[in-house]
């Protein structure tokens, strides 16, 4: 029993002794290879940079609109009536005073030809008295009589023929007729619509702007207008107001600007981009827009700078820096503070950089840096 102990405890000592042996030799193992790779390097992040330019810079309020006609109405008619005759189509160019709708005028028109009859019975009347007033046979009661008389008939007939007037419907001004509202042989009360007409050359445009602007916009300015669908068109105006009151809820004023539309292209009613150039030139630092890491706390680029390790070896590596943007134009953007011209500036891979990464500048591939660009899905 005692032997068969000495050998149990003979042979767990053994097993232990091997994993002892085992886990040492894993020990030196491990640290041989910690020793072997901690001289080694991280090879560079391979980036894309640019020299900033520094060149010149219109500066520009830009803000959001809609368009609006110079004129604009929805056609109603003035008097009820049967509608006789439809002369437009939706969507037609009228001129003004061209007719668009005559309702049924068939009773005044009876009633005219009595009025006239009348007004022709009551000018002859009117003559009569005269040439007797004038002979001292008649009185000059019995001509007034006939003279009011007169009156009253000329009246009668102006009455009638404003009521035909009024049904008949014409354009009040020049422009571009909207969809039918009615048809024919419909029943028209007085005041239904019959189709919008908007006058579309020139169009107005309005937007609004801080109140901070206030002092750099003045009536006369030009301004300069895009439209979503029709990106490759710019359209050209000049601010014609601007409001005399500072909305109380945003702190913004609305500006009106009035653009030529001769093809009709802006529509009363289309969301616009809008933006007014200043007169004062200025310099700035002008980057890619992928090299700004816009980040609520502030935005930041990655400037390219020659740097030493811990060793005291010199490598390429990059300095997180704070930057101020301004104003952007198509892929590019202005920096107002934070970078100086001719430092390099990374413009791709910057969200796998921190302070201080170790880079590799290659710009086979390089962004987009373009004031205009035309993406291929546009």
């Amino acid at each position: 029993m005692i032997k068969r102990g000495i050998v149990i405890l003979l042979a767990v000592a053994a097993g232990i002794g091997v994993w002892v042996l085992l886990g040492g030799v894993k020990a030196l193992q491990i640290k041989g290879m910690m020793a072997k790779y901690a001289n080694m390097k991280m090879p560079p992040e391979a980036v894309t940079a640019i020299e900033a330019p520094e060149e010149e810079w219109v500066p520009a309020i830009r803000a959001v609109g809609s368009t609006s006609a110079v004129q604009g109405v929805v056609v109603s008619t003035d008097q009820p009536g049967i509608v006789e005759k439809i002369a437009f189509e939706s969507g037609q160019n009228v001129k003004q005073g061209d007719l668009l709708v005559q309702l049924d005028v068939s009773q005044e028109q009876a009633q005219l030809r009595s009025a006239q009859a009348q007004l022709k019975l009551a000018e002859t009347s009117l003559q009569r008295q005269k040439n007797l007033l004038q002979n001292r046979v008649s009185s000059q009661a019995d001509f007034d009589a006939a003279q009011a008389q007169y009156d009253q008939a000329e009246a009668r007939v102006q009455e009638v023929s404003s009521l035909i007037n009024k049904k008949t419907i014409r354009a009040p001004f020049t422009g571009v007729l909207g969809i039918r509202l009615v048809n024919l042989g419909q029943y028209l009360q007085s005041g239904a619509q019959v189709a919008p007409l908007q006058s579309l050359d020139p169009i107005y445009v309005n937007f609004y702007l801080p109140q901070q602007t206030i002092g750099s916009i003045k009536a006369g300015q030009e301004v300069l207008v895009k439209a979503d669908g029709l990106e490759d068109k710019i359209f050209h105006g000049k601010i014609n107001a601007v409001d005399s009151v500072v909305d109380e809820a945003t702190r913004n004023v609305l500006v009106q600007a009035t653009l030529a539309n001769p093809e009709g292209l802006l529509r009363p009613g289309m969301f616009v981009g809008a933006e007014v150039p200043l007169p004062n030139m200025e310099k700035r630092v002008l980057i890619p827009a992928t090299a700004v890491q816009f980040a609520p706390y502030g935005d930041t680029v990655y400037v390219v700078e020659q740097m030493k390790d811990q060793k005291g070896e010199s490598y390429t590596g990059v300095r997180q820096q704070v930057v101020k943007v301004g104003e952007s134009k198509g892929d590019r953007v202005s920096i107002l503070s934070g970078v100086k011209p001719g430092e390099q500036v990374v413009t791709s891979g910057v969200f796998k950089l921190r302070q201080g990464s170790h880079v590799q500048i290659n710009n086979t591939i390089e962004p987009a840096n373009n004031e205009k660009p035309k993406p291929e899905d546009s």
